[in-house]
């Protein structure tokens, strides 16, 4: 799978890395490239060998936002028919983040560098982030005027609290990476990016060793329990569990635990 303007798959193992290829353009994020991400996403979810997703980039920016070309594409003469239209793209637009958060599979983000806008948008919606320490973060759609309105101001409340959310929102200041420590936003800080892209292959391999039914079960009741509450998210993991127990992998981690040896989880 493989887009030659704006993204790239490799796989290594039950790993998929889905890499921002754009480096001279600091990888920012064209037309075409939510697009694909929609259907990038879509393929990983239905590919049972994919266990989990990591995002990285090339170049020295993870990402700096929305391509200013890609921006002027969704200005029109103000009329009621190109509001309605620009309401649709943004929709489609939120639709391609959204890709992220509903792949069953655990999606990783490893951001070095710039991680602007867009870049917020993106990262907000996988499962969990690192960073090497030259990463700088910024909602900056504030300062240029515009509410961002693909996931960032949904998301990024429940990662790192009303408090620090609001204040970046409303600035649209830079944050650092060792803020983003701080704050929640990422779980390690890493020194290079080189350093960043091993975390990161480290521990989407040692997810991946694990029974894969479960591991998307807990990504789809905790996105359950935050969008429903408490009480709806455990009615909806009594039901889950209900349907996976008993299953293969259970079985195997059960022998493998009485063999002393390590168990091989196939996801069944």
């Amino acid at each position: 799978m493989e887009n030659e303007l704006s993204l790239k798959v490799e796989k290594t193992g039950h790993v998929a890395w889905l890499i921002l290829n754009r480096p001279k353009q600091r990888n920012t994020m064209t037309i075409d490239f939510f697009q694909e991400m929609q259907r990038l996403f879509r393929a990983f979810d239905e590919d049972a060998d994919v266990r989990v997703v990591v995002i990285r980039a090339e170049g020295k920016s993870f990402t700096a936002g929305l391509d200013l070309v890609a921006a002027q594409s969704l200005l029109g003469d103000g009329s009621a028919v190109y509001r309605e239209e620009l309401r649709r793209k943004i929709m489609d637009l939120q639709a391609s983040i959204t890709a992220i958060e509903n792949c069953r599979k655990p999606v990783i983000a490893a951001i070095h560098g710039h991680c602007i806008g867009g870049g917020v948008d993106l990262t907000s919606a996988c499962d969990i982030r690192l960073a090497s320490k030259d990463a700088v973060f910024s909602i900056r759609e504030t300062r240029i005027g515009i509410i961002a309105d693909i996931g960032t101001l949904q998301r990024v409340p429940f990662i790192i609290g009303q408090g620090w959310f609001r204040e970046l929102a409303l600035t649209g200041r830079d944050w650092t990476a060792e803020e983003s420590l701080k704050m929640g936003y990422i779980t390690r800080l890493c020194e290079n990016p080189q350093a960043l892209f091993e975390e990161a292959r480290t521990l989407a391999e040692e997810i991946a060793g694990l029974p894969p039914l479960a591991i998307q079960g807990i990504k789809e009741v905790a996105n359950y329990s935050r969008d429903h509450g408490i009480q709806r998210g455990l009615e909806y993991v009594a039901q889950r569990n209900a349907a996976l127990v008993p299953n293969d992998d259970m079985i195997e981690a059960v022998a493998a635990f009485l063999e002393k040896r390590a168990p091989e989880f196939r996801g069944r």
